[in-house]
């Protein structure tokens, strides 16, 4: 069977990527594997959104068990299907809720990120916004209307949304920035839409409106950009958030507790129907999902909703509920992985092989003498291994790959919240993100 040729610049993107234990912005479609039902499950919640819905699932897998490779790959996907989409990752400075700017900070980052079929790089936000104006440009031609009057017709159900007078008032904004050549007046509706006034005194002066998106506003101005993003002529609008562990590893019960409120909202919002055309998909390990005392778990009402189907047992699956669990990669999956990154490394000519098929066998045979079955359940460490090998084959000819797969040394991946609470064990202090031992015996150790 042929191979399609690979482009330097995407080869090149892939491995050096992967190489670095991180996933690639582009080529995911290159090293793809395995699962198919979970792309199935999303896949239909893109349609439900297309169709003026809303979907909120949660992606959980173990560290380095590929959540940011598979919300990338959803990512890509969805912009195939005419989405507009973003990604942020939760930081100590990035929350969905907060008072100091935390939230707002997460806002900007989503709104940076903005990505199309056109623009997959992020920064789409004006691009968005301009082809929302031309629409009504050439519908105010066909209809023999003023634009502005088209736009604030289009426009006018936003004002039953939290913010949503002040959301039309600049867009409409932007269009008298648009038609009369004031390059200012965009960019400081671009800059309005992308979180960036800090007060309502400076907003006012600029766009005329009384209000900014603060760390109250989050979420509903996520949920008018999605209606903007429509009346583009855009399908719909999917968030992406990884590195949803952040918030389990807050230390302040009070903070954790109103961001897991904010999620409840997000979840209520998609499983009541309330919300259209927006879809969220939050990546996070088993604890930040199932722990009783921190996770999403000790709070009831989430609790309830994200419950496992019951019947949902020996070896039975269900993708229809809120919670998809990353299965294990089988042997045969991570067999095709690493062949597919074989071909990656020479550009798509198969009779170019660093290694042969027997050479792979080999190097997984070792992997799993060595760490046993953790290089099936998180593959990102023995991937960045498998790279590494290739890559000195590659650059040193006259070495045979026998020489070299037994000197392979593929570490298990470890949580960052145990390796660091370890560490501070170790030292005879607490780390910031460990709990007190007064706070349920957390820390108790042997």
């Amino acid at each position: 069977m042929a191979t399609a040729k690979i482009k330097p610049k995407e080869r090149d993107a892939v491995i050096q990527a992967l190489q670095a234990g991180v996933v690639p912005r582009k080529g995911q479609h290159l090293i793809q594997v395995g699962r198919v039902e979970e792309i199935k499950a999303l896949l239909r919640d893109i349609e439900r959104i297309t169709d003026g819905g809303s979907a909120t699932r949660f992606v959980i897998g173990e560290y380095g068990s590929g959540k940011t490779f598979f919300l990338s790959l959803m990512r890509t996907i969805a912009m195939e299907k005419k989405f507009v989409t973003t990604q942020a990752d939760l930081t100590p400075d990035r929350r969905l809720h907060a008072t100091n700017g935390q939230a707002r900070a997460l806002y900007s980052e989503l709104m940076a990120n903005l990505s199309t079929r056109t623009k997959p790089e992020g920064g789409a936000l004006s691009s968005v916004v301009e082809r929302f104006v031309t629409s009504a440009i050439a519908e105010g031609r066909d209809r023999n209307l003023d634009p502005e009057e088209i736009i604030r017709e289009r426009l006018a159900h936003l004002s039953e949304y939290v913010g949503g007078y002040d959301f039309a008032e600049v867009i409409a904004a932007y269009w008298r920035g648009h038609d009369s050549g004031d390059d200012t007046l965009k960019a400081n509706a671009v800059r309005w839409l992308r979180g960036e006034f800090t007060t309502k005194t400076e907003a006012r002066a600029a766009l005329g409106v009384r209000s900014i998106v603060d760390d109250a506003s989050v979420y509903d101005q996520l949920k008018l950009f999605a209606q903007l993003v429509k009346l583009a002529g855009y399908s719909g609008f999917l968030v992406c958030m990884d590195e949803m562990v952040n918030l389990y590893k807050m230390a302040h019960t009070q903070s954790r507790k109103t961001n897991y409120e904010q999620i409840l909202r997000i979840l209520n919002d998609s499983l009541q129907g309330t919300a259209s055309g927006i879809g969220f998909i939050m990546g996070g390990t088993p604890e930040f999902l199932m722990d009783s005392r921190k996770g999403l778990y000790s709070y009831p009402a989430l609790q309830t909703r994200l419950a496992e189907n019951s019947f949902a047992a020996q070896g039975l699956v269900d993708y229809t509920g809120p919670v998809i669990r990353l299965a294990n990669l089988s042997a045969e999956d991570l067999y095709i992985l690493l062949s597919k990154i074989r071909m990656v490394f020479t550009s798509g000519n198969p009779k170019q092989k660093l290694i042969p098929d027997d050479g792979i066998q080999a190097f997984m045979a070792h992997c799993s003498q060595y760490i046993g079955e953790a290089y099936f359940r998180t593959p990102r460490n023995t991937i960045k291994a498998f790279v590494d090998l290739l890559a000195v084959l590659e650059q040193n000819k006259q070495v045979s790959w026998k020489d070299l797969v037994t000197q392979v040394q593929v570490n298990s991946e470890v949580s960052s919240s145990i390796s660091s609470a370890s560490a501070a064990s170790s030292n005879g202090k607490r780390s910031k993100d460990q709990p007190k031992a007064s706070e349920d015996l957390a820390a108790f150790r042997l």
